[in-house]
């Protein structure tokens, strides 16, 4: 069961890629700052990520992608959170992604994505901000 009132994030990795240094270091800054963090590891298929963000409740979903096939990772699973009828999810990631995508990637519906460089303290006050918090519980 979800902590009440914290922001639950699923980061993944898409495709091929075997590269998860980042994610992992995104994912402790995440957690340090008080957020429920659910990695999924290497090599998910777009349909893993949906599926896991929408079993595990997340409130966001964020994606590493280093190799190239952002467009389309991005894309897929974009279009299974509307088919899945949850494009409330907060989409967002990093990576090696071209400038030049950038347009492309908010057009589908990307909230924000995170050149190499990126801070922590950066990622971590944009999450905080963007991302809604789900209700505390009233008794």
């Amino acid at each position: 069961m979800a902590a009440i009132g914290r922001i639950r994030i699923v980061l993944a990795k898409p495709g091929l890629d075997g590269h998860d240094r980042g994610v992992k270091v995104v994912a402790r800054a995440l957690r340090d700052a008080g957020m429920e963090v659910i990695y999924t590891g290497l090599h998910q298929s777009p349909d893993q990520i949906v599926n896991t963000a929408i079993q595990e409740d997340a409130s966001a979903i964020g994606l590493s992608v280093l190799s190239g096939a952002h467009m389309t990772q991005f894309s897929r699973v974009m279009e299974l959170l509307r088919e899945r009828d949850a494009a409330d999810i907060v989409v967002f990631g990093g990576g090696i992604i071209p400038e030049a995508d950038l347009p492309e990637l908010e057009r589908m519906g990307v909230a924000r994505i995170f050149p190499p460089g990126a801070t922590m303290r950066e990622i971590v006050a944009w999450v905080e901000d963007a991302v809604p918090a789900p209700p505390s519980a009233s008794l």
